[in-house]
């Protein structure tokens, strides 16, 4: 018996980003901050359509048990939500923060849900400065009678 023919919507299963520069290439493109992670859209990766994403957990967020965790817990979210929400030709990149952890799944999905709806409309959050400078120092306060 032949396979069914597939539906035309997009694969049930995005692909996984793992080049670096692909990971650069969605942080120059549209970032959507929430409480538990951040997200980088780069809307022009993919000219067919298809849909990539990527996840991210720094070792700010504690040790490796906890990062693998978060990044488990990302990945199902992503595999669940891209295929519906997700931007078509888009390489979508997951940044974990503290608290992402912490949150309940139904509070991450749901901001999962605002957050790429924010990046479909192209409602990004203002771009950070360059390298983590966060612009000029203050002058040094002038020592008091010494």
């Amino acid at each position: 018996m032949p396979a069914a023919p597939r539906s035309p919507r997009r694969s049930a299963r995005p692909a996984t980003i793992a080049r670096r520069a692909d990971f650069l290439a969605a942080n120059r493109g549209i970032r959507v901050a929430r409480p538990g992670f951040v997200l980088l859209v780069n809307p022009l990766a993919r000219p067919d359509g298809s849909l990539r994403f990527g996840v991210t957990v720094t070792k700010k967020i504690g040790n490796a048990v906890m990062r693998n965790r978060m990044k488990r817990r990302f990945r199902a979210l992503l595999r669940e939500l891209l295929p519906v929400h997700g931007i078509a030709g888009a390489d979508h990149v997951l940044i974990g923060r503290e608290n992402g952890v912490e949150r309940d799944f139904a509070l991450l999905h749901g901001e999962l849900v605002q957050a790429l709806a924010r990046a479909a409309a192209g409602k990004g959050d203002p771009p950070r400065k360059p390298n983590g400078k966060r612009g000029p120092k203050p002058a040094p306060k002038p020592a008091h009678g010494r």
